[in-house]
């Protein structure tokens, strides 16, 4: 990884002085509001954001706060596409790395469950927010459905994979297995987060295994006990 010090003098100065341009502090400070907004939005919802409470927790002036938005639908917009990032980075592209069908399919859930479980003192705005807009149209609304749907197709495409790869049976309901296992994570997060009840976790993982194991091949079942 290149540093500062390993650059040459003309280059580090260089480096040095966009650290410190104006261009550069904004991306900061806004990148610093964006991080409030995504805890706070993770524990009131996408609603409850509002450009003075972000700017008591930043101790910033609201209009130093509204100047890197320019309103509050487009501050809750930007914390969606925050959070769609930093959902990808936790469980998309580690998952991927995993070995085309059963196994990557297997890692999704299981970082998808993973997820969850690490949000229960705070909530999915994945879950949150579609219970706060789902009769709500607008940009939000729209924003919110794109980031879920990209997930979706995400992890249909590895469903897909899966029946390619020959680790499940060719007429695999590609469609129907994605709405089983996003009806475990809803299950999950309900039992787990609101009724605190034991082992929802691990029924989690049963579910998943509940849900392919009728359509698993003799090769999808060795990679799955490969697995374990």
């Amino acid at each position: 990884m290149t540093t500062r010090e390993s650059l040459p003098p003309n280059r580090a100065v260089r480096a040095e002085k966009a650290e410190r341009s104006p261009q550069h502090k904004g991306q900061q400070t806004r990148a610093a509001i964006l991080d409030a907004a995504l805890g706070l939005a993770s524990h009131v919802g996408l609603e409850g954001l509002s450009i003075g409470a972000l700017a008591e927790m930043t101790g910033m002036s609201k209009s130093g706060v509204f100047a890197h938005f320019g309103s509050r639908e487009e501050l809750q917009i930007s914390v969606i596409r925050e959070y769609h990032a930093k959902f990808e980075e936790e469980v998309f592209y580690p998952a991927i790395k995993d070995t085309r069908g059963m196994p990557r399919l297997q890692a999704l859930f299981a970082r998808w469950v993973k997820r969850v479980s690490v949000e229960l003192d705070s909530g999915c705005i994945y879950i949150s927010g579609a219970v706060e807009f789902d009769d709500r149209p607008g940009p939000v609304r729209d924003a919110l459905v794109d980031m879920v749907r990209a997930w979706h197709q995400a992890l249909e495409r590895a469903i897909r994979l899966a029946i390619d790869a020959g680790h499940l049976l060719p007429d695999t309901d590609a469609s129907q297995i994605l709405f089983e296992l996003h009806g475990l994570i809803l299950a999950l997060h309900h039992d787990a987060r609101f009724l605190r009840n034991p082992g929802a976790l691990e029924r989690a993982q049963a579910g998943f295994m509940r849900i392919t194991a009728p359509c698993l091949t003799e090769a999808g079942r060795k990679c799955l006990r490969h697995a374990h």
